[in-house]
C-alpha cells in the first residue's frame, strides 16, 4: 500500500475516534445510524452484490436481531417477556437467533433466484409485521418495547453521564466506539470472504450458476450459506439500532427499510464491502441532515406546512441517484474511487 493512502486512513481512523469529544449529540446520532446502516448493507451486499440474489426481507432479520436483543435482555419487569441474560450475550444470542431464521429459510433461498426469491423473501415482512404488532407478550405490540442499555466491561453504555478529558459521555458518545469495532470486524470479515475462495464461488454463482455448477461449485449450499450470514449482518445492525434508539416500534421494521437496504447497495456499489459503507452513509444521513436544516432549504419543511417533508424528499433524491447509478454509473460510487486507483473492479477490491 502507498504511503500516502496509508496515512489518509490513519489520519481518518484518528479523526473517528476523536469525534465524540468535539461533536453534537444529533451528528453522533447520525453517525451511529449511518454505521448500523452500513453493517446491515455490507450483509445484503453480499447475498445481492456478490452472490446476485434479490432479497426484500432484510428489514425482517434486522427485527429479529432489535426484538432478539430485547427478550434476551430485559429482565421482565415491564410486563413483557424478558429473559435478564447479561446483555452483551443477548446481543450475541439475538445475531445467532437472525442466523437461524434465515437458516430456516435457506432451503427456499438455496433453491430459487432474481425476483422469485425477491417475492418469496417479500413474504417474511407481511409475517414479520403481524407478529410483531400481535405479539404483545414479546414485542409490545404497536407501542414497541424499551431496550435495556448495553453493559460492557463494567461499563453500561446508558445516558448517565462519564466524564473523559472534562467531556461528559452519555449513550451516543459510549456506543459510537462500540459502532466504529462492528462496523470495522464486519467490514474486514465480508472483505475477507470475498477475497478468498468462497467469494470467487459467490461471484461465479452470480455470473453463470449453470457453469459454476459444472466446475463443481455446490450452488444451493453456497447460495443457503450467504442468505444465512447475510441475516447475521443483518440481525447485528439491529441490535444496534435498537441500542441508538433505545425503543423498538415496528413500523420501523417494514418494505421500506428494506427498499432502503437496495438503494443503499446499488448506489455504493454492488459486491463491493466500501460501496455498501458509502452507500448506507447516503442513503441514512440524507434524511437526518434535510430534516436538521429544513428551516434554511427551499421547498422542505415539516409535513403538514406545505411543502415537502424530509423524508419524503431524501427519498426522491436518493431514488434519482439509484437511476443515475444504473444508468450512469453501473459500479456505483465504490467504481469512482476504484478507477481512481486504477482498479477496475470495485467488487474484488472490496
Amino acid at each position: 500500500m502507498p504511503h500516502g493512502h496509508l496515512y489518509v486512513r490513519a489520519g481518518c481512523a484518528v479523526l473517528l475516534l476523536a469525534l465524540p469529544f468535539y461533536l453534537e449529540r444529533f451528528w453522533l446520532q447520525a453517525g451511529l445510524f449511518a454505521m448500523a446502516a452500513a453493517i446491515g448493507a455490507i450483509g445484503i451486499n453480499l447475498l445481492t452484490g456478490a452472490t446476485g440474489q434479490l432479497s426484500m426481507g432484510h428489514a425482517f432479520f434486522l427485527a429479529v436481531g432489535a426484538y432478539g436483543y430485547c427478550v434476551f435482555a430485559a429482565d421482565g419487569s415491564d410486563g413483557l417477556t424478558g429473559l435478564g441474560l447479561p446483555t452483551w450475550l443477548a446481543a450475541v444470542l439475538a445475531v445467532g437467533v437472525s442466523g437461524v431464521a434465515g437458516g430456516l429459510f435457506s432451503p427456499i433461498a438455496g433453491r430459487l433466484r432474481g425476483a422469485y426469491l425477491g417475492i418469496a423473501t417479500l413474504a417474511l415482512i407481511f409475517i414479520g409485521q403481524h407478529v410483531l404488532f400481535n405479539a404483545r407478550d414479546l414485542t409490545g405490540g404497536f407501542n414497541g418495547r424499551d431496550v435495556p442499555p448495553l453493559s460492557l466491561f463494567g461499563l453500561t453504555f446508558d445516558d448517565r453521564e462519564t466524564v473523559i478529558a472534562d467531556v461528559p459521555f452519555g449513550s451516543a458518545e459510549k456506543l459510537w466506539y462500540v459502532g466504529l469495532v462492528l462496523v470495522l470486524a464486519g467490514a474486514l470479515f465480508a472483505r475477507g470472504v470475498l477475497r478468498g475462495r468462497p467469494g470467487r464461488a459467490l461471484n461465479a454463482i452470480r455470473d453463470h450458476r449453470i457453469a459454476a455448477g459444472v466446475i463443481g461449485v455446490p450452488v444451493a449450499r453456497f447460495r443457503a450459506g450467504v442468505f444465512v450470514l447475510s441475516s447475521m449482518y443483518a440481525g447485528l445492525a439491529g441490535v444496534l439500532l435498537a441500542l441508538i434508539f433505545q425503543r423498538t416500534v415496528p413500523d420501523y421494521f417494514g418494505i421500506t427499510l428494506s427498499l432502503d437496504y437496495l438503494a443503499m447497495i446499488v448506489i455504493g456499489g454492488l459486491g463491493s464491502v466500501a460501496g455498501a459503507v458509502v452507500g448506507a452513509a447516503f442513503v441514512s444521513l440524507l434524511p437526518q441532515l434535510l430534516t436538521h436544516y429544513s428551516d434554511a432549504l427551499p421547498l422542505v419543511s415539516d409535513p403538514g406546512t406545505g411543502g415537502i417533508a424530509p423524508g419524503e424528499a431524501a427519498r426522491y433524491l436518493y431514488g434519482a441517484a439509484v437511476v443515475a447509478a444504473v444508468l450512469f454509473l453501473p459500479g456505483g460510487l465504490a467504481s469512482v474511487a476504484a478507477r481512481r486507483r486504477g482498479r477496475p473492479n470495485p467488487g474484488e477490491e472490496g
